[in-house]
């Protein structure tokens, strides 16, 4: 009697660039061969390193929420004022949730002639790292010295830098917001901010220019003209020269 012995096709994975590496040296390939297998194992693991950063961000955004904004800013009676997350909120709300995806984010300050550039990079324990950079003009208004001018800059621009980087929205109180609100909402209020303080001028200035007494009271339909018009002017290194 003849029994017929049936296989199962099994699928077979690929060799790694490791693999191949392995199996070159134990049959003794060239020093050109192994090279190139050696540049293609690096390729590989950077390619490895960026999905799985990938994937840790897209986890990690799920999970992060709109950042709660815990200061306000008052210039006096009749001037401008705006409410803002500072730095410590937004690393109160981020860290564990980032920690726990295997993410973490450090700052890079660099001074190119009169500009201040910080660099927020966010890594992830693979390996892989992605960098968000922002300039802007050190903040002379009101009193103060070289020193609190440059320290009020970098912490401002480490706080847009990250949540640029982690595509982070602040928010008010839940009951503080209205559904009939009119004016600019938030990533507008910060859009025009960012290119306000990079012009070298004050939210002071621009709240005068515009004839309103706040950010937010200014009319969405002049968002993209008054935005385009802040951009355009030439930079200067201090407000009180405008």
């Amino acid at each position: 009697m003849t029994f017929e012995v049936q296989k199962l096709s099994m699928p077979v994975q690929p060799a790694t660039p490791m693999e191949m590496l392995n199996r070159a040296l134990m049959s003794g390939a060239t020093p050109e061969t192994l090279e190139k297998l050696l540049a293609l194992q690096e390729r590989w693991e950077r390619n490895m390193a960026r999905k799985a950063f990938d994937r840790a961000m897209a986890a990690a955004k799920s999970e992060l929420k709109p950042i709660k904004k815990n200061r306000e800013v008052s210039h006096g009676v009749g001037k401008t004022s705006y409410k803002f997350a500072d730095l410590a909120e937004i690393e109160r709300s981020v860290v564990p949730i980032l920690s726990d995806h295997g993410l973490s984010y450090r700052f890079r300050t660099q001074v190119n002639d009169k500009q201040i550039v910080v660099t927020c990079i966010v890594s992830h324990q693979d390996g892989h790292s992605e960098e968000n950079s922002l300039p802007a003009s050190a903040d002379t208004s009101g009193a103060k010295n070289a020193i609190q001018a440059l320290g009020s800059t970098v912490t401002y621009l480490q706080r847009y830098s990250l949540n640029a980087a982690l595509g982070l929205s602040a928010s008010d109180d839940d009951d503080a917001v209205s559904v009939n609100a009119v004016g600019l909402n938030d990533d507008e209020i910060d859009q025009i901010t960012y290119a306000v303080v990079a012009s070298g001028r004050t939210l002071e200035w621009f709240c005068k220019f515009a004839h309103i007494k706040e950010l937010s009271d200014l009319a969405p339909e002049r968002f993209d003209a008054a935005l385009a018009y802040v951009k355009k002017l030439p930079k200067v290194d201090n407000a009180a020269t405008e």
